[in-house]
């Protein structure tokens, strides 16, 4: 696979007809509760977007993001320009090689807090021991990944790639952590790629079975709660992309409102945030992944991802290498040991945090880093 620098460098044009846009908003009228129980309240979307169309830098951001490395490398079956990934080498030689993948609806954005303690852990207080060298995909579709050309770009397709693409980075072992999406993508790595990945370890357990007998403990009390009420409340997006993908692409490349309600609602609900996103993360962080979606239109392809995989390709095979688990306390779902041994046969690191949601990295990157070193540590 051929391999060639990437640098992010978004068109003025693109940028004048995203103003535009944004300027001549069609809105909808407001809703009718006092809360986000019916989606995105119109006036904070409103907010953003007049922030987005008269304050936000992206030439600032833009250059924020490119003082990492990025690459992209040739990848049968995606578009121009072939798969996009951060990859940061440690100046640390005896580094150990880090696989980190996102999900839906987020970026490597979230990774840009995390990167640099992580490779160069002596310059952030840290141990030249406990550094990596970083490789940070955008998956297929999203961000500044070329987008699948058909079908059939499942997880384990996707983590078949990643582990090549680990290999022609001259990886031949290495560890994997993922969230969302990519806790799926890492766990089929950590099924498949036995011969080089060494361990992995994941914040959301996707496909994970309850395992019901009598009166559930405290911590599948909480699981159980948020299923029920994932399934109840917080699941139409997953509805809706799995199974119309297309439908949905319309408005969210046509409409920089409607991609922007669209994510914002899941950093509400799903980030530890006390009721609004930004007492977590600032508007220029969340606008900074919102625009990863909009610069390249990938609101269908982004969300192609669930129709490939709810009911289509093999299940994933049971994880026999050593593995790793954080529970944070407002992931949509946080793990439950019980119901995830069955499928993780060797896990050797268990953590619940004391605060945190669906996206650990961009939240709480402290937390996130110091469970990094912890799970991986007894492995080099």
């Amino acid at each position: 696979m051929s391999t060639a620098p990437f640098r992010i460098d978004v068109p003025d044009r693109l940028l004048d007809d995203l103003h535009e846009r944004l300027r001549n908003t069609r809105w909808p009228e407001h809703e009718l509760v006092d809360d986000w129980s019916q989606g995105t309240p119109l006036g904070y979307v409103q907010d953003v977007c007049e922030y987005w169309a008269d304050g936000y830098d992206w030439r600032e951001r833009e250059a924020l993001l490119n003082r990492f490395d990025q690459f992209a490398i040739e990848a049968d079956g995606l578009g121009d320009p072939g798969l996009h990934f951060v990859h940061v080498r440690s100046p640390h030689a005896d580094a150990m090689p880090l696989l980190i993948t996102h999900g839906w609806p987020g970026s490597i954005v979230e990774f840009h807090k995390v990167i640099e303690p992580l490779t160069n852990p002596t310059r952030h207080g840290g141990d030249a021991s406990d550094a990596f060298h970083v490789v940070a995909p955008s998956l297929p579709g999203f961000g500044f990944s070329g987008k699948p050309r058909a079908t059939g770009w499942t997880v384990q397709r996707i983590g078949q790639l990643f582990a090549h693409l680990m290999a022609d980075l001259g990886y031949d072992r290495y560890v994997a952590q993922g969230g969302d999406w990519g806790s799926a993508v890492t766990t089929a790595i950590g099924g498949d790629d036995v011969e080089h990945c060494a361990a992995v370890h994941v914040t959301l357990a996707m496909g994970a079975r309850p395992v019901l007998d009598g009166e559930p403990p405290p911590e599948e009390q909480r699981a159980l709660d948020g299923l029920k009420y994932y399934a109840d409340w917080d699941s139409g997006y997953s509805k809706q992309q799995s199974t119309r993908p297309q439908s949905v692409g319309y408005g969210l490349v046509d409409s920089p409102a409607a991609q922007a309600a669209w994510i914002l609602e899941k950093f509400w609900a799903w980030t530890d945030c006390d009721g609004h996103p930004e007492n977590v993360l600032t508007r220029d962080e969340l606008l900074d992944n919102v625009m990863l979606y909009w610069i390249n239109g990938n609101g269908a392809s982004s969300a192609r991802i669930y129709w490939e995989s709810f009911g289509r390709g093999p299940r994933p095979k049971t994880v026999t290498i050593p593995s790793g688990f954080t529970v944070y306390p407002k992931e949509i779902v946080p793990p439950v040991r019980r119901w995830v041994e069955g499928a993780f046969t060797d896990i050797r690191h268990w953590q619940e945090q004391p605060k945190g949601g669906h996206f650990a990295a961009f939240e709480v990157p402290e937390l996130y880093i110091d469970d990094i070193r912890t799970c991986f540590r007894p492995l080099r």
